[in-house]
């Protein structure tokens, strides 16, 4: 009984959070989701830069936080989801829906491959990352606006 308790204890916060994201509108979900992929590239850029130490569990914290917005980020945009929240999503994610949905394959793949290649020192993160970082930057020139 005990064991049952401490899961349901651990899982509790995240009943929470799932009550109160399912309380966002879609659009403030694609933001909260962007948000929370800016938050895993900073260490990332950091140590790209040599701001940070190499840490290769967190090298891979990020990268599992990447994989989750690539598996989530496309059903975020549903016809109707245009405007709303401050969106930048430009007009060309419902116009060019094939376009937008092979970038987020894109990034879906370059995330997989990162995460297989294990990086376990910073030449090993370079080549790893800069697909994603490509990615990133590719789906944000066709399909999101600057502010």
């Amino acid at each position: 009984m005990a064991r049952i308790s401490k899961v349901t204890g651990a899982l509790a916060p995240l009943f929470f959070v799932s009550v109160a994201w399912a309380a966002l509108s879609i659009q403030e979900e694609r933001h909260e989701l962007m948000e929370t992929s800016k938050s895993a590239a900073k260490p990332i850029g950091e140590m790209l830069k040599g701001e940070r130490e190499f840490d290769a569990v967190v090298v891979m914290e990020s990268f599992g936080t990447w994989e989750h917005v690539a598996a989530t980020a496309g059903s975020l945009f549903p016809p109707g989801s245009e405007s709303g929240h401050d969106t930048r999503a430009k007009s060309t994610v419902w116009t060019d829906r094939a376009g937008f949905d092979q970038e987020m394959e894109n990034f879906s793949t370059a995330v997989s491959l990162a995460i297989e290649a294990d990086p376990q020192d910073l030449d090993a993160l370079k080549a790893a990352a800069g697909p994603v970082f490509k990615s990133c930057k590719d789906c944000h020139e066709g399909y999101r606006t600057e502010k």
